[in-house]
């Protein structure tokens, strides 16, 4: 056999060095994607933990929408809706929501509910204090739950938002967490 030619080794290299390329690639889309849409105020990410709400002075000369929306994963046997679709706030007020959520199917189940605000740019402005989205939420077969959040828009939120819309996606994990629904789930 001839041994492979300058230009073989070339082309083999030159290939080499582009697939470690689309691999690192691979792995800086994450970071780049959240830098992305930071910049750009898209997919507004709310924090996921609960905030301490710290008495602020309420601002009674503004007023912001806030709308709720809904949706389930499409394979999962739930009904999951706010049971008011908008509401009015002040900045700075406590406010308390509720959902419901009732298991369709005829076997338990446990949920995760994903939340993001838009604009992207009044997520900051969102704070939950409490929310059925900081833990799993297991239901029994037909058992239904309301499921209650708490939270304040802070006053410092731009006057140019005169909206915000708070959207939940609810997951079936119950294959993540062993299937399992414990004692004392809602019924």
């Amino acid at each position: 056999m001839n041994q492979p030619t300058k230009s073989n080794r070339k082309l083999l290299t030159m290939l080499i060095l582009g697939a470690v390329g689309m691999f690192g690639f691979g792995f800086a889309l994450v970071p780049l994607y959240d830098v992305l849409c930071d910049a750009l105020g898209i997919n507004g990410k709310p924090q996921s933990t609960a905030s301490t709400y710290q008495a602020v002075i309420v601002d009674k000369s503004r007023t912001v929408t806030i709308e709720f929306v809904a949706q389930v994963q499409s394979d999962m046997s739930w009904e999951f809706k706010p049971q008011v679709n908008r509401i009015t706030v002040h900045p700075g007020e406590l406010t308390h929501a509720k959902f419901y959520a009732r298991n369709l199917s005829t076997k338990d189940t446990v949920g995760q509910a994903i939340p993001s605000v838009s604009p992207g740019q009044g997520a900051a402005y969102f704070n939950k204090t409490e929310c059925f989205c900081f833990n799993q939420q297991p239901l029994a077969a037909s058992a239904s739950a309301e499921l209650p959040l708490v939270f304040y828009v802070d006053p410092d939120l731009p006057e140019s938002i005169h909206t915000l819309t708070l959207s939940y996606t609810l997951y079936d994990i119950t294959d993540k967490v062993g299937g399992g629904v414990k004692q004392g789930a809602a019924k």
